[in-house]
């Protein structure tokens, strides 16, 4: 018989994650007016990026907010949840 030797070798595989995106959708309930409000509290634009973030949401159907790390992205979209705004998360491309 013959004795096998076993060699074990470990890789580290560290990928850098794709930021995620805050989407704001349109819809019936909120008005222009409250929605730019809230944008301005929650993320804390000054008026006219919120102002312009909402227009898009308006005349586009919906808009990316915020981009970034998930866990952030995460809080933003419970945040504007939170003030009834239709919010979803989706991974950058």
């Amino acid at each position: 018989m013959t004795a096998t030797e076993t060699i074990t070798t470990t890789r580290d595989a560290t990928a850098i994650d794709l930021p995620w995106n805050v989407v704001v959708h349109d819809d019936p309930v909120n008005l222009m007016g409250y929605v730019t409000l809230v944008l301005m509290k929650v993320l804390g634009y000054p008026e006219q990026q919120a102002m312009a973030l909402m227009m898009e949401v308006h005349q586009a159907g919906k808009s990316v907010v915020w981009s970034g790390q998930r866990e952030r992205a995460e809080f933003h979209a419970h945040q504007l949840q939170a003030h009834q705004l239709k919010t979803t998360l989706e991974k950058s491309r």
